[in-house]
């Protein structure tokens, strides 16, 4: 038996030794930050961000990135929209990277790092340790634990938090928000989803910090922030791998929020002006204006009170998409309402004025593809207060 312990032992060390060398960087290896530039769908509007490892004497060139989706995992859907999933840390070769963006026509932009020896080793190990079956899971989340934060928190590690992130020469204060939509065609479906489903907590100032939780934002920084209380630049040189070829995109105009929300108040106001020549009620509208906008506001409550995201809360949204308009629909299936009713209709009146003043004061910005149909809102809720005063 101690004999084939210590035969055991010992080969138990030489294989950790052969591993560990097999690991091990030459002085000639460099570690880099791609930055990807953004893509045509919303997931990819803001671009991505990964680690370099590129050693020739070792024949190793490949790319580590965070944010990979696990859908391998339980309840996928539902952890998603609850906020709950673990996203992946992902290791791939770098010519089929370079490929799979070259092929999507998205900028991709190096910056070779200047770190020590022990420092690009430190990084490397960790990204290693980091993509074992029983680490490779983390906790996403947008705004400070993405593709992008973990470039930065990765960095910090490697060099024992030495580096210095100093603001970018075109740094400019901005909240959240702006930062997002910078990013973004404003009268876009996508831009409207998140200004629907996103609450006022994005509209607080962001920190220079917080900027980098965009991978272009990443690059900025990279490229102004220095080791220690030197002057000795974090990035050796950068350059640009590949250049988004030039494309022309057709007009979306004509199927933007804007467009199509602004035909649909059109046609309220249209029905309201009708009902108020004629004095009369389209039940059928007010019907389904009322159980549209509380099923929103149903939404958006969950995503604010049964999520974990944090950038769901405090949405005023609800002020317009108020959820208990679902609990009154069976008010228009009667002759007569009653005058707490009337009272009600007053009430959401006050609620789109309030969120008027929220949107001039900077309380929380709203979508511009909202604007026409508040207006419809509003016009049909003075209709419906004048209407019932006369019955």
């Amino acid at each position: 038996m101690k004999l084939s312990y210590k035969l055991f032992l010992f080969l138990f060390i030489v294989v950790k030794i052969a591993f560990a060398q097999h690991n091990q960087l030459s002085p000639n290896a460099e570690i880099s930050v791609l930055t990807v530039g953004p893509g045509t769908s919303l997931n990819d509007a803001f671009g991505h961000s990964a680690f370099r490892i590129k050693d020739i004497d070792n024949k190793i060139d490949i790319t580590y990135g965070y944010g990979e989706y696990d859908f391998d995992a339980p309840n996928f859907y539902l952890k998603f929209a609850q906020g709950k999933l673990n996203y992946l840390i992902s290791k791939t070769n770098f010519n089929r990277f370079y490929q799979i963006y070259q092929y999507y026509n998205r900028t991709i932009k190096e910056q070779v790092l200047n770190l020590s020896q022990v420092e690009k080793q430190k990084l490397y190990d960790y990204l290693i340790t980091n993509y074992k079956p029983e680490n490779r899971r983390y906790l996403y989340e947008f705004f400070y634990n993405n593709c992008a934060t973990k470039i930065k928190d990765v960095i910090n590690i490697a060099s024992n938090n030495t580096v210095k992130f100093n603001k970018p020469n075109d740094f400019e204060d901005a909240t959240f928000r702006t930062l997002i939509q910078n990013n973004l065609n404003r009268n876009s479906w996508g831009s409207f989803g998140i200004d629907l489903a996103l609450g006022s907590v994005i509209d607080r100032k962001a920190t220079p910090e917080d900027h980098m939780f965009l991978p272009k934002n990443i690059y900025k920084f990279f490229e102004n922030a220095t080791i220690g209380n030197t002057i000795e630049p974090l990035v050796k040189k950068s350059h640009v791998i590949y250049s988004k070829k030039k494309t022309t995109t057709p007009s979306e105009f004509l199927t933007s929020p804007l467009f199509i929300l602004g035909l649909i108040a059109l046609f309220i106001l249209y029905i309201t002006y009708k009902d108020y020549k004629n004095e009369r009620l389209t039940k059928w509208l007010d019907i389904t204006l009322f159980s549209l906008t509380g099923i929103i506001g149903l939404v958006i409550l969950l995503l604010w009170f049964a999520t974990d995201h944090t950038g769901t809360h405090q949405n005023y949204n609800l002020l317009w998409a108020f959820v208990l308009n679902l609990f009154f629909v069976g008010q228009f299936f009667k002759k007569k309402v009653g005058t707490w009713f009337i009272k009600y209709i007053k009430l959401l009146i006050i609620l789109l004025c309030l969120l008027t003043l929220h949107w001039i004061i900077g309380v929380q910005v709203f979508a511009i593809g909202l604007i026409p149909l508040l207006i419809a809102l509003f016009a049909r809720y003075i209709f419906l207060v004048t209407y019932f005063n006369k019955q």
